[in-house]
């Protein structure tokens, strides 16, 4: 009897992410809980250097200022609450200071350049089709920061936009790193505050503008975060409380997805061994000063030599 339907999935041949490969994470906040799996596994990986981003217009814009090095101005930054903000930004990057705010920004424009430039693969996962435009500059924003409502105009972008944005990306992207792999996702999580329809019909046109963009001769592929969760997951018990984001069940199992999909296989030994020793090293002694434990430390630090004998950039500190 079968009780799923499972999606079909064929692992990539070439350019697969191994414990070399240096990987950007952007986009919403399920980029996150894959790039926490990606960081605690000890791959080299930079996440979200800017905060979440939700829209494909405002990860296009973050990417263009990075490699363009188009540096921020005080002028673009706004106060409330005591805070200073952009609204190019996630409020996680949020300051007490106009100038803490410049160097905080400018120093992630900074950081995304050089990692681009020795970047193997940028995993973008677009979270919504709905975007907000800030009447004052009529400019899209990545984030409203709880300025009043009336301040913006929400509008969906249409295919055709999403995809002008993607190709823009893209475009960008190989302009500074020819050999770079893109990897388009869509996040899982429903945006039910948009409303139930809204949220799909926002989903749809992210799924066909990628579509539109894919074409593994460029290196540019997608992988199905969005499907295996509606389709393979389709039971609330792998939600959050909320509803609306997937649990840490369904975390690990697009991740499981994922790996089948893009480690290669001398990696995902390499990948074993060290779970193996982020499971030792969370470990609680029942008596930290007995023989047995000092037994277990020191065949434990020999894991982390074997590992380090390779893989020199791995830390475990």
């Amino acid at each position: 009897m079968k009780l799923q339907t499972i999606i079909p999935l064929e692992s990539q041949k070439h350019n697969l992410i191994d414990y070399n490969s240096n990987i950007l994470m952007i986009g919403s906040c399920f980029s996150e809980n894959i790039g926490e799996k990606f960081e605690y596994l000890k791959f080299k990986t930079y996440v979200n250097p800017f905060g979440i981003l939700f829209n494909p217009v405002s990860i296009e814009n973050l990417i263009t200022r990075a490699i363009n090095l188009e540096y921020y101005q005080m002028d673009e930054f706004i106060n409330r609450s005591e805070l200073w903000f952009c609204l190019d930004a996630h409020s996680s990057l949020n300051q007490a200071s106009e100038e803490d705010l410049l160097i905080t920004l400018n120093q992630a424009l900074n950081s995304t350049n050089a990692y681009l430039k020795e970047a193997t693969h940028v995993i973008i996962t677009l979270g919504t089709s709905w975007v907000y435009r800030f009447l004052e500059s009529d400019k899209i924003v990545a984030n409203c920061h709880k300025l009043p409502q009336k301040q913006f105009l929400k509008e969906i972008m249409e295919v055709d936009a999403i995809t002008q944005s993607l190709q823009a990306i893209i475009a960008q992207l190989k302009s500074i790193n020819q050999s770079l792999n893109v990897v388009f996702t869509v996040s899982p999580v429903r945006h039910l505050k948009d409303g139930f329809v809204e949220n799909m019909r926002s989903k749809s046109h992210l799924i066909n503008a990628i579509h539109n963009c894919i074409d593994p001769r460029q290196r540019v592929y997608y992988f199905p975060s969005f499907e295996l969760m509606m389709d393979e997951l389709r039971d609330y018990r792998f939600y959050n409380e909320d509803m609306v984001h997937p649990n840490q069940l369904a975390i690990n199992y697009i991740w499981e997805k994922f790996q089948l999909v893009w480690i290669s296989d001398e990696s995902k030994t390499i990948l074993n061994a060290i779970q193996k020793i982020q499971n030792k090293l969370g470990h609680k002694a029942f008596n930290p000063k007995s023989a047995e434990h000092k037994k277990f430390l020191n065949q434990l630090q020999e894991d982390i030599n074997t590992i380090r004998k390779k893989y020199p950039h791995i830390s475990f500190d």
